[in-house]
């Protein structure tokens, strides 16, 4: 499926994560270099990755206020495991998250959900309700109550079995 919005910040990263999976195909990028690398992850990490971006695909769902996919581990208790220092720029004060250990996408992650957490966005992050998609997608809408990552897709496609129940 095709994003509707690119998510701001390091929410792209949470995103682009989410979405090397095509649940309608069930090509998954985290089975190539070029995908992984894109994330900058070793091939030894991509089984803790995969359950990173299902337990984030229900987090996204839940935004979306639709049931988990599947049953996943929580996604607080894998980001406790991601500590985080927070560094200051000694010229200008200015301060960043930044990983404290060896797992960096999970620290990563964790950074930031922080942010988006600090700037009002993360509830705007979300997966598509079409259980054949599950894409995350920014939710830009004025009101913030998009449900499909495409409503020229997915949008139409349950607009129509709507409707074609109705008239059964």
């Amino acid at each position: 499926m095709s994003e509707r919005s690119a998510a701001p910040g390091g929410l792209a990263l949470v995103q682009a994560l989410v979405n090397t999976l095509d649940v309608e195909s069930g090509a998954d990028a985290l089975d190539t270099a070029e995908g992984r690398a894109r994330l900058g992850l070793a091939e030894d990490a991509v089984d803790g990755a995969r359950e990173l971006r299902e337990s984030l695909r229900a987090a996204l769902l839940a935004h979306a206020g639709h049931p988990p996919h599947r049953e996943v581990t929580p996604l607080g208790v894998l980001l406790a495991g991601a500590p985080l220092l927070v560094r200051i720029d000694e010229r200008d004060g200015s301060a960043a998250l930044a990983p404290a250990d060896g797992r960096p996408l999970l620290s990563r992650v964790a950074a930031a959900v922080a942010e988006a957490l600090v700037a009002g966005t993360w509830t705007r992050l979300k997966a598509c309700q079409a259980a054949d998609c599950h894409w995350a997608y920014y939710d830009r809408s004025p009101a913030g109550r998009g449900r499909w990552c495409s409503m020229q897709v997915c949008g139409a496609r349950a607009k129509m079995r709507r409707y074609r129940a109705k008239e059964a």
